[in-house]
């Protein structure tokens, strides 16, 4: 089972900072999820939502502002929105990176970036944009995806033809019988996101092989 800790630990820091994918690490996770865009200068980083206005004290698009620009917002506590690379940097290979592409036509930067730290073998590349993550998989094989699922689709297919190695759906979306046609196709699922330990039980029982968490104490105190 892998523990995720989404957007770092979201519940308890700013998320998606440095600050709370340290948290994350600290409480014990197996893997981190983050989202990245691009900055107008096409540098790759780590924010949610197309605009600043939720997670900063700025307002606008994130593309419209230079990664000098948007390094100067305050994302909560004074912490900074980080680049993918800074994230690497400070995660190492102390856990796994779940990285979702939020937008078409990063793919080839992250890829190119991933490659650049040698950590093919320690990523997912995942979005909602499936064309985007067949697109990652063709550029690098060795690098793992998932294609991202709100509803329950009729059967796995829509992931093999993304040539992706996961789906990752939200967790209401899924029961036994799916998880089992899954693994017959050798798929992983990965659910999202779970913050009540009262809710995990049945999940486990039925063998997704992820679980992904705003906080990620729950997980992590439910599996000790």
């Amino acid at each position: 089972m892998m523990i995720m800790g989404h957007r770092g630990a979201a519940a308890l820091e700013p998320e998606n900072t440095l600050l709370s994918i340290a948290r994350a690490i600290e409480i014990g996770v197996d893997a981190l999820e983050i989202d990245v865009r691009l900055s107008k200068d096409k540098e790759i980083v780590v924010i949610h939502d197309s605009s600043v206005d939720r997670t900063t004290n700025g307002t606008g698009p994130v593309g419209s502002y230079t990664l000098e620009e948007i390094k100067k917002l305050d994302a909560g506590k004074g912490e900074r929105i980080p680049t993918l690379q800074e994230v690497i940097d400070l995660i190492g290979n102390k856990v796994r990176l779940v990285i979702e592409l939020k937008e078409e036509g990063i793919e080839k930067r992250v890829v190119e970036l991933i490659k650049k730290n040698g950590f093919e073998d320690n990523v997912y590349v995942i979005s909602f944009w499936h064309e985007v993550v067949k697109a990652a998989k063709e550029m690098d094989k060795r690098i793992k995806t998932g294609i991202l699922l709100v509803g329950c689709p009729v059967d796995a297919c829509i992931a093999t033809r993304a040539y992706a190695d996961a789906l990752v759906m939200k967790y209401n979306f899924v029961n036994r019988k799916f998880v089992e046609i899954a693994h017959e196709e050798g798929l992983k699922v990965f659910i999202w996101n779970i913050d009540d330990e009262h809710l995990l039980g049945p999940y486990v029982d039925m063998g997704v092989d992820g679980i992904g968490s705003n906080d990620p104490r729950v997980l992590v105190e439910y599996f000790r």
